[in-house]
């Protein structure tokens, strides 16, 4: 009954999310997450593995376009992205796998206003907090690099457990739908 109930609030979805999308969307949505965390995980194998300077360690598209990397507007559009993208995906999911996305929307709301900041400070040219470069309410108690990918990595990992939950409930024999009724 739930997942039918799933299926007719999708009916009115505009257009992407019809039953024949949703798997797809979801998909690519966990592909540039991942690929995101990749880059993240890729500056800090840069900086504790390598032992490249932090100014240098920006991940594999830095290695290419620094410029871009060093951009705020690319941490910001990526966070909003991401943000946009959970909350667009949200109807999709029912059940234990639709608590695990709420958390990681609660998150990447946080996320998104501390790149947010970033970005207003940069836009300003004037540094909040008395710093000498664009700094987060978080960044005043941890070092830039390690906080990102912690943030990353929070809102992977109950996004994981959502994809876990919500894949699992569609195999045959799964119960998900009574626990989630």
């Amino acid at each position: 009954m739930v997942v039918e109930q799933n299926r007719l609030s999708l009916r009115g979805y505009p257009g992407l999310l019809n039953d024949s999308w949703k798997t797809p969307a979801l998909v690519f949505f966990l592909v540039i997450n991942l690929a995101h965390v990749t880059e993240h995980i890729l500056q800090a194998i840069q900086i504790f593995v390598l032992g490249w300077p932090r100014s240098q360690a920006l991940g594999a598209l830095g290695i290419m376009w620094p410029w871009l990397v060093r951009s705020e507007w690319l941490h910001y559009w990526y966070a909003l992205v991401i943000l946009v993208g959970l909350i667009a995906l949200r109807p999709v999911l029912i059940g234990r796998a639709r608590n695990w996305w709420d958390v990681a929307v609660v998150i990447q709301i946080w996320h998104h206003f501390e790149h947010a900041l970033l970005l207003g400070q940069v836009l300003a040219g004037h540094n909040l907090f008395g710093a000498a470069v664009p700094t987060s309410v978080l960044q005043l108690f941890f070092p830039r690099v390690e906080l990102h990918l912690a943030y990353n990595a929070a809102v992977s990992v109950p996004l994981g457990a959502a994809m876990s939950f919500h894949f699992h409930r569609l195999r045959p024999g799964s119960h998900e739908e009574e626990i989630s009724a």
